[in-house]
């Protein structure tokens, strides 16, 4: 039977401060730099062995992370100095359940004291029990990390078939064929707008259908909802071509459930049934050279006009044919993934609370 003792955090683990490192001082390594924001870089240094778990003092606040190999925590950082014989991956669950905000200064720029955090009491139960909960939660997060992984090797995987086929033109004698034709990005796509969605429009709760912002793009994770359906608006479908308008230029292919387009938020639709990897890898070069060209001193932003003015070469059906039967299973299996993640990722957000509590008996799993 699970034991539990309520004291103060701070008799449970230490927390300390980071290090500063600035740029300057950076040397090439391969020892990961924590900020409150993630991994930010590499030195050649570590300041604190692994296993390490972090969290934001200044910027970004309430994010927590687990390194698994030794690290450089920066200033604007806490780690934790001293586990006191707590299972380090029990913490690193736990302290995600913090509401960290709330230890944040009422000052111009928030911070965390990490005394104030100390002498939060909280629960905690005894190693056995710790060690068997964050194997529940770990495992999920694994299977989590290989789906990203395949991804990753699926995507890969599609650039270096299209860079070898379009761009080294391999298969063709390293010459491009006659046959190809220089056109525009209308011929294999049409472009959707988002709608803007007034404020009043908006919910935090899950009611209704997503709305995706900007934001939401890279992880696919969504903050707001509507009950309202916009009569201009569109419905992003799994396996779309979505882009944002506004800083980085970037397509993702959409691996969720049905969301509407906000405002500055684009979808490249393609044509052709079965040629989702050839557009996907035919505007990203498109999109990261317009990046490229705009000076701005704020937040750069992408156009009408911009893609009116992409061309593409564009092979003759029968080389489509084939790039597609190839690469539309790989586009489809990172679809799958995306939505076993997102599966995944509400299991453990729903299990993360009640394991931490103790309403969650675990006292049976065998490790």
């Amino acid at each position: 039977m699970a034991i539990w003792k309520i004291d103060e955090l701070g008799e449970f683990v230490t927390l300390k401060r980071g290090y500063d490192l600035p740029q300057q001082k950076r040397k090439n390594g391969e020892i990961p730099i924590f900020s409150s924001s993630g991994v930010t870089g590499t030195h050649n240094e570590a300041m604190v062995e692994a296993p390490g778990v972090i969290t934001g003092r200044y910027g970004t606040i309430g994010e927590v992370f687990l390194a698994e190999t030794s690290f450089w925590p920066l200033n604007t950082t806490l780690y934790v100095e001293n586990f006191h014989e707590n299972d380090e991956k029990f913490v690193y669950y736990f302290l995600k359940t913090l509401e960290w905000k709330k230890f944040a200064s009422a000052s111009a720029v928030p911070g965390i004291n990490r005394n104030t955090v100390h002498k939060e009491i909280v629960r905690f139960p005894d190693f056995e029990t710790q060690q068997k909960i964050a194997s529940v939660l770990s495992t999920i997060d694994k299977k989590i990390a290989v789906n990203k992984a395949i991804n990753d090797n699926l995507f890969a995987q599609m650039q270096a078939l299209y860079a070898a086929w379009f761009i080294d033109c391999i298969p063709f004698g390293g010459i491009k064929p006659s046959s190809w034709q220089k056109t525009s990005i209308y011929t294999i796509a049409d472009i959707i707008y988002g709608a803007p969605f007034s404020s009043k429009q908006f919910n935090t709760d899950g009611k209704g259908i997503p709305i995706i912002r900007i934001r939401d793009l890279k992880e696919q994770k969504v903050a707001t909802y509507t009950t309202e359906k916009h009569p201009k608006g569109y419905l992003l479908q799994a396996g779309d071509i979505v882009v944002g308008m506004d800083g980085e230029f970037v397509p993702y292919i959409w691996g969720s459930d049905e969301a509407w387009l906000n405002q500055r938020v684009c979808v490249f639709k393609n044509k052709r049934l079965k040629g989702k990897a050839f557009l996907y890898f035919t505007i990203k070069p498109l999109l990261y050279a317009i990046e490229q060209t705009q000076v701005a001193t704020t937040v750069i932003h992408i156009g009408k006009k911009d893609f009116d003015a992409f061309e593409i070469t564009l092979p003759d059906p029968r080389v489509l044919d084939s790039f597609d039967a190839i690469t539309t299973p790989m586009v489809e299996k990172i679809v799958e993934n995306r939505f076993e993640i997102k599966q995944l990722e509400l299991l453990r957000d729903a299990l993360l609370p009640k394991l931490m509590s103790g309403e969650l008996d675990v006292s049976n799993i065998q490790l």
